[in-house]
């Protein structure tokens, strides 16, 4: 699967468990649950003082999952559409009712995120920013518990708990949790302060499977502008917060919900807390370089209060598995913005799993409705600019237009030649799903996954729509699981260079499992851009060929054990000339079924002579693309603009005759 080239192109709440500052103490407090509950008109009911964990048993992860073919729409959990000041009116109900019975920090989850719909589900404990409500995820309830257990914690105005004593408390709720459920993930979601409350946790569990992920962290504290004189901060703490930050206000659109939290909070509580984010900046950043765990940082562009971005870089240095997805437009409150889905964040990076290692086939989940249309509105000039021609052949060797002829039931395997630079892929996966309800499992280079080191290649963030549709690291044992699960699985054989040991290597395993092969060709490409300096001519050149050096020395090598050609898998990006764009044609050969020969197959010799097969037929297709489009009245995009013009948008352009 190509990959280089793209980049460039373009969710109340029941309290179930009251924590007391003496960790692994519980209690219930029914009175709060059901006042939370009111305010949501809904009353659940309380069985036990402990959150359940629905399915599976301590130390025992075992795939127990329908792998879906193609949209998830049992997954689609809404995004809510409450706004900054939305959630601070229900905060102020929080902590009004809470804020009179003298009470500790507390853990509640809350009535929409619901029971999980899977049958095992990491535990998300939230940990909340300067104000402590903990609703900070209230956007995102209802999607998250479709896929986690959710834990919010909420610390009352009035309870002046230290950092150090909130540290033991969430430790003992991450240590009881790893003890009763070991091998499950436990998700630390910390905003501002409560980064920095995960950051310490995590620097304290080194053997717990922890995955951090952290928004507009406020380790950055001491470099802020909110790092005043404690004189002036006590004197007017309320307007001295907002001398700071007006200035800012009118840029990141944030300044009502910086007035409520000044409003929502009395001006001893929020010195209180300021001085506590002091506190809790120096804890964190004496503990980074113990930390081991997995993190995602998201940060903010116009963050009022802390230079978040900024911060990002510098920890993605200090930490050892640390990735950073930057959001330019958007303000301190990130997770209460309308174009922020945490649940499509954590999927697009990857950042989803169920056990300790990431299975990129069991731990997938399929895009949802709405996340698909996020995809759709990312690429859509592809259609109209490149007005792809799909076709399929039939069982009697028919081709068609569309795609009648790629089986719907799977195991099956689509083998092609990769374009230079990918233009093909999303038409491809974009229409299949589309017109079939089937998503094509892609298999990648691993560099759009992992990186060996920082510099010129792309930011893996470029890559999260490849994710989020289904792309695995190219391995035997990734391809092993998609034919296991009966996935329609997209395959380059040779990819860059060769993936697989042998190039019959994939018909042997398709055959295994009883897998329809489906040849096809793509042509189009030459349409686009020239191909002014291949590998060839770029090697020559000195400066060019260092390039290449070090973008391969970024990225993750294939096959570090070969040598020769096949160990020689140098990343580089072609000179290419653009064009004005022609068209795209596909076609998908006539399915090749090994249900039937899976014993013959297990012979090399035979294998080979079908990947001879398989390869003719591809080439074959190339080839009567190539002849065909010569006459296609609207190979061109300028014939392609008057035939819509006259036409209108929406129907589909005319080709050549089959």
């Amino acid at each position: 699967m190509s990959v280089i080239g793209l980049p460039y192109l373009h969710q109340y709440a029941a309290v179930l468990t009251t924590i007391n500052r003496r960790p692994r103490k519980t209690r219930l407090n029914r009175r709060s649950a059901i006042l939370i509950a009111q305010q949501n008109n809904a009353v659940s009911k309380l069985d036990s003082t402990t959150p359940v964990w629905t399915g599976g048993s301590a130390g025992k992860y075992n795939s127990g999952i329908e792998i879906s073919r193609g949209i998830d729409v049992e997954g689609e959990g809404r995004v809510s559409e409450k706004s900054v000041v939305d959630y601070f009116d229900q905060a102020r109900v929080m902590v009004e009712s809470t804020g009179r019975d003298g009470g500790g920090p507390r853990w509640f989850t809350p009535v929409e995120c619901g029971s999980p719909r899977l049958n095992r589900v990491p535990l998300l404990l939230y940990l909340p920013g300067i104000d402590g409500v903990g609703l900070g995820l209230v956007r995102h309830h209802e999607k998250l518990g479709k896929i986690f257990e959710v834990w919010c914690l909420h610390i009352p105005p009035m309870d002046r708990t230290s950092f150090a004593e909130l540290v033991k408390l969430v430790n003992g709720v991450v240590r009881s949790e790893h003890s009763r459920l070991p091998n499950r993930p436990i998700y630390l979601v910390g905003e501002s302060v409560g980064a920095c409350l995960a950051l310490a946790v995590a620097s304290h569990n080194l053997n717990v499977d922890i995955v951090l992920v952290l928004v507009n962290p406020a380790t950055s504290f001491s470099r802020s502008s909110l790092q005043l004189p404690a004189s002036l901060l006590s004197s007017s703490p309320v307007q001295s917060l907002f001398s700071i930050t007006s200035p800012f206000n009118h840029v990141t659109g944030s300044d009502k919900g910086l007035q409520v939290i000044a409003n929502l909070l009395p001006g001893n509580t929020l010195l209180w807390k300021l001085e506590m984010l002091q506190n809790a900046c120096a804890y964190a950043n004496s503990r980074l370089h113990a930390i081991q765990a997995q993190t995602l940082i998201l940060l903010s562009g116009r963050d009022p209060l802390l230079p978040s971005q900024d911060e990002g870089e510098r920890l993605r240095k200090v930490l050892t598995k640390c990735e950073i997805r930057k959001r330019n437009d958007n303000g301190h409150f990130l997770l209460l913005e309308d174009d922020i889905d945490l649940v499509y964040l954590l999927k697009g990076a990857s950042f989803y799993r169920r056990r300790r290692n990431c299975d990129y086939v069991t731990d997938f989940l399929q895009p949802t409705p709405s996340e698909f249309k996020r995809v759709e509105n990312e690429y859509w000039w592809f259609d109209p600019i490149l007005s792809p021609v799909m076709l399929s052949t039939l069982e009697d060797g028919k081709i068609v237009k569309g795609l009648e002829g790629i089986p719907s039931e799977g195991p099956t395997l689509l083998v092609g030649y990769h374009m230079l630079l990918g233009f093909e892929l999303v038409p491809l996966v974009l229409r299949i799903l589309t017109e079939k309800n089937i998503l094509v499992r892609g298999i990648a280079h691993p560099m759009i996954f992992f990186r060996q080191g920082e510099g010129k290649l792309p930011d893996l963030s470029s890559y999260d729509m490849f994710r989020l549709m289904g792309a695995v690291p190219v391995s035997g044992t990734n391809l092993f699981k998609l034919l296991a699960s009966e996935s329609h699985v997209l395959l380059y054989p040779g990819g860059m260079r060769e993936a697989l040991h042998r190039k019959s290597e994939f018909v042997r395993m398709a055959a295994r499992f009883g897998a329809k092969i489906v040849p096809f060709g793509a042509v189009g490409e030459d349409d686009i851009g020239k191909v002014v300096f291949d590998y060839d001519d770029l090697a020559r050149i000195p400066y060019f060929k260092t390039e290449m050096e070090q973008l391969t020395n970024e990225s993750m090598k294939l096959r570090t054990e070969s040598s020769g050609e096949v160990s020689n898998q140098q990343v580089h990006l072609p000179g290419i000339l653009p064009q004005v764009p022609g068209r795209l044609y596909y076609l998908f050969g006539k399915p090749i079924d090994t249900k039937e020969r899976k014993h013959e197959l297990k012979d090399r010799q035979k294998a080979q002579e079908v990947y001879l097969e398989v390869k003719g037929e591809v080439e074959r297709c190339l080839a009567y693309l190539k002849e065909k489009r010569e006459t296609d009245p609207y190979r061109s995009l300028i014939s392609r603009i008057v035939y819509r013009s006259t036409h209108g948008i929406s129907p589909e352009i005319p080709t050549f005759e089959l």
